[in-house]
């Protein structure tokens, strides 16, 4: 018969514990939630978003860089509007001024930066902003549009 080892029996408790964290958190991966920042915002999963989108329900905008763009393409029903520029909330009032009362709902590749973005849209006054924290890509949120098939235009 053979006897466990110390080492064995740590990490055998470690996984253990790993594992009861994980069920603790619902199933959340742990890693997202701990770098993406919380946003009061509301939440739509991709499916929901490019629905509301193509019905103009909602603005979706795709906040990552032209090379994000040119790599995956962009949801349709969105429009591209890089967050680095300097101007990004002036550009992005002038995108919304002639439908003001519609939610603008946020998408990035995982959702960390749609949640920072969204944040800093509230403190600069926006009060109906939407996060789309799956993103494009997929993240501890979900699968993300591409793995979802939903349309994307290059």
């Amino acid at each position: 018969m053979a006897t466990l080892s110390r080492r064995a029996l740590l990490s055998g408790g470690a996984v253990l514990v790993a594992g009861g964290v994980l069920y603790a958190a619902g199933g959340r991966h742990l890693f997202y939630d701990a770098i993406t920042e919380r946003s009061a915002a509301a939440e739509l999963t991709p499916d929901a978003a490019h629905a509301q989108a193509v019905a103009g329900a909602i603005t979706l905008i795709d906040i990552r860089r032209p090379d994000e763009w040119a790599r995956t393409g962009s949801g349709v029903g969105a429009q591209r509007l890089d967050m680095r520029r300097p101007d990004f909330i002036e550009a992005l009032r002038a995108l919304t001024v002639a439908t003001p009362d519609v939610p603008v709902a946020l998408i990035c590749a995982r959702g960390v930066r749609s949640a920072r973005v969204s944040n800093q849209l509230a403190e600069a006054g926006f009060t109906n902003i939407i996060d789309v924290p799956e993103g494009m890509l997929g993240s501890g949120a979900g699968p993300g549009w591409i793995k979802r098939g939903l349309p994307v235009v290059k």
